[in-house]
């Protein structure tokens, strides 16, 4: 609104001023005052300049023509006209703004020069070629703000992408966190509370008949608790800033103690082991430590007392991991003993190997599980020495 006064004012003040001075061939005041109308308006209509720039410029344009056309006095009759003309360059849309700009100018430069045609004197022409490259530079003006504009917007919104982007990476690593230390969770959780449920059944049974038989069980049950508890505080010690009070993360140099354990819940393991060529990734030795993990605290679960041969088979490219039982045991001297199984409900529903499997896609390797023609049931891994994921 100030800008279009502030014009409107210029416009007619600048005009008068000149006539004044200079005199003019046709008064404002001729066809009752349609100079200073025409002066008026185009001055008055860039109140709405942004709102509707297009209408705004060509009802400048018009009242520019007619004015030249009719012969009123030059002066700074053009200055709504430049705004005009910057407005819709500036706050159009590109190209269409841009077209219609050109074509704008083109349409007075022919109308302005046409009026001109017989001017006198001749050097007086030199203000139409003003007009015509002021209304050049005016939408170039216009167009080089837009642009900016623009590319600024642009910027923006890749800035914001990236803070988006960010933010989405920075979740998904939370999660992925998260889902580690939930399977780090199950597998010690599940191993330790299927020992500890076979050994409970145990101790209850020959409590009366065999007091040392059930004290070991209860040490059993001690040992296997006390280690449970320090490897959740391993786990969960990603969650604090301090490093005390954690055990080195579980891996194949414990597979000694785990078959220990497995035999103490009424498994007889058989144990055969290549020593690899050269050390195992950490990713690869923690998680065939947990798929070995997982897979005998399965057998513990729902077979009970039974044969167990775990092969672990290194090669230059994969490891190997091979776990088969041979079932259920039927007739057998020590069936009286509790079986176990019914404890580990999320087993139950196959969250065990789905968890197996998920832990060797992650390296980019495959699982297989399926029972055995004997009436038993086998886990294969398969986990590339040369990983594409990793646990941690």
């Amino acid at each position: 609104m100030v800008i279009a006064l502030f014009v409107t004012v210029m416009q007619v003040q600048g005009t008068l001023a000149r006539v004044a001075a200079e005199g003019a061939p046709r008064p404002l005041t001729d066809f009752g005052n349609l100079g200073l109308a025409l002066l008026v308006v185009s001055g008055l209509v860039l109140t709405v300049r942004r709102r509707w720039p297009v209408p705004v410029f060509v009802i400048a344009a018009l009242a520019s023509l007619v004015y030249y056309g009719l012969d009123f006095p030059d002066g700074p009759g053009w200055l709504a006209l430049f705004v005009a003309l910057y407005t819709l360059a500036a706050y159009g849309d590109g190209r269409r703004s841009l077209v219609i700009a050109g074509a704008g100018t083109a349409a007075l430069a022919i109308g302005w020069l046409f009026a001109a045609a017989d001017i006198e004197p001749r050097a007086a022409i030199g203000w139409v070629f003003f007009r015509i490259g002021v209304s050049i530079m005016s939408a170039a003006l216009g167009e080089s703000v837009r642009s900016r504009r623009v590319i600024a917007a642009e910027a923006q919104e890749r800035a914001e992408l990236a803070e988006r982007t960010r933010e989405e990476e920075a979740r998904a690593r939370v999660d992925a966190e998260r889902l580690r230390i939930a399977r780090e969770v199950h597998d010690t959780v599940a191993h330790a509370i299927a020992i500890i449920n076979v050994q409970s059944g145990v101790t209850a049974h020959v409590l009366d008949k065999r007091p040392d038989r059930a004290r070991e069980a209860l040490q059993a049950i001690e040992q296997t608790s006390s280690r449970a508890l320090r490897e959740m505080r391993t786990i969960l010690g990603v969650l604090r800033d301090d490093n005390d009070g954690r055990v080195p993360h579980p891996g194949l140099e414990q597979i000694d103690e785990l078959t220990a354990k497995a035999r103490e819940a009424g498994l007889d393991i058989t144990l055969e082991s290549t020593a690899p060529a050269t050390p195992l990734p950490s990713a690869v030795d923690s998680a065939a430590y947990r798929i070995l993990q997982e897979s005998i605290t399965n057998v513990i679960c729902h077979v009970g007392p039974t044969r167990v041969t775990v092969a672990l088979n290194p090669g230059t490219d994969v490891l190997e991991i091979r776990v088969t039982d041979e079932g259920r045991r039927t007739g057998d001297a020590s069936a009286d003993r509790p079986s176990g199984n019914g404890t580990d409900t999320s087993a139950k529903a196959g969250r065990g190997i789905l968890g197996m499997r998920e832990r060797c896609q992650l390296l980019g390797g495959e699982l297989d599980a399926e029972p055995t023609p004997g009436g038993g049931f086998q886990v294969t891994a398969r986990l590339p020495l040369a990983p594409t994921g990793s646990l941690r």
